[in-house]
């Protein structure tokens, strides 16, 4: 029986990816460097430490300064928000009032900073329903390690195997499916391959088709 359901954030929620993608490849080429779409892609939900190794090693540069760079990513995602705006993910609204209606606990296991993830969730009028928000800036590790989930779970006073994460990146849902946690993946950009599907509990093409799940 599922007690609570935990969200990632980007992509999942929040229709934010697409600005990852346009803004990681240019704060990499600002300071020099190159970062294919490939290789973009391979970032999505890393933890910090596993995000500090990959870029260093795309920069090809001993002497690659983190900090600096993800200070102008940042920098540059706000400007892009503030722009654009931020729309949520389909059938959000609908899938977070059918949880809140059913008495099911709600939470957000991201990679993105708290301050930064009540914010966004503000913006789309999503975060009254949220019990909690974990962020993997307070892990060791982070997606795609199980850290973040087993934490979240600990935070709603659950057993992973009655928690139900919803992902839309391989990262993520690695990390989930580590923690014990039912895996549901709405993909966006990658399709599960072989060994990642045999993780999940369910694929679907939107957040309110997990409706039918429960």
């Amino acid at each position: 029986m599922i007690k609570a359901v935990i969200f990632d954030l980007d992509g999942t929620l929040i229709d934010t990816e697409k600005y990852y993608r346009i803004n990681w490849p240019k704060a990499f080429e600002h300071f020099g460097y190159k970062m294919t779409d490939e290789q973009y892609l391979s970032l999505r939900s890393l933890g910090k430490p596993f995000v500090q190794k990959t870029l260093k090693e795309y920069s090809g540069d001993n002497n690659f300064d983190y900090d600096t760079v993800i200070k102008y990513r940042s920098k540059l995602m706000e400007e892009t928000i503030a722009k654009n705006g931020i729309q949520m993910k389909k059938g959000a609204d609908e899938l977070l009032k059918f949880l809140s209606q059913k008495n099911i606990k709600i939470a957000v296991a991201t990679a993105s900073p708290v301050e930064r993830a009540k914010r966004y969730l503000e913006k789309v009028n999503l975060l009254s329903y949220f019990n909690k928000i974990i962020s993997a800036r307070n892990m060791n590790e982070g997606k795609p390690s199980p850290d973040v989930y087993l934490f979240a779970c600990k935070e709603l006073e659950l057993p992973p195997e009655e928690c139900l994460a919803i992902e839309d990146s391989p990262n993520g849902v690695l990390s989930a499916a580590r923690a014990g946690c039912k895996v549901v993946m709405v993909p966006e950009f990658i399709q599960p391959d072989y060994e990642i599907s045999k993780l999940l509990f369910a694929k679907k093409e939107n957040l309110s088709e997990i409706i039918e799940l429960f």
